[in-house]
């Protein structure tokens, strides 16, 4: 089953895709953040329109693992992607993933104006990969 993956900031949202059999990923874009119901029907149509099956969102949990405001803003995004989507909605740890990317960013010697391009989609490529290694 293919899985569209989010990694959702206040600004931009990564957006990524598993092939069919959940072996592999492709970051797709970084999308400018619309509002919540603009940006629900951008991404449902999307996961539609590639044959998801799933939508995965990257839930921003505490250090300590508990979940906080920006935890309860995308659970909240979450179910109006659900509802729009007509598909199950699931939520990986997204903890790090960010500096996870920046550091493989770096590492591949891009400058920090091409990072902050990709950063987003690099970081949905991680969460997405997190969760189809489990």
């Amino acid at each position: 089953m293919r899985i569209l993956c989010l990694d959702i900031g206040d600004v931009r949202i990564g957006v990524a895709v598993s092939d069919p059999l959940g072996i592999s990923t492709n970051g797709i874009e970084t999308h400018l953040s619309q509002g919540a119901e603009a940006d629900a029907s951008y991404f449902a149509e999307m996961a539609l329109s590639r044959g998801a099956g799933m939508i995965l969102l990257g839930l921003p949990l505490n250090m300590d693992g508990t979940e906080g405001d920006r935890a309860e803003k995308v659970r909240a995004f979450g179910a109006l992607l659900q509802q729009k989507s007509g598909l199950p909605v699931e939520y990986e740890d997204e903890r790090l993933t960010t500096v996870e990317a920046e550091e493989m960013l770096i590492e591949a010697g891009l400058s920090r104006q091409e990072r902050k391009k990709v950063i987003d989609k690099v970081a949905a490529e991680i969460i997405l990969r997190s969760y189809l290694n489990k």
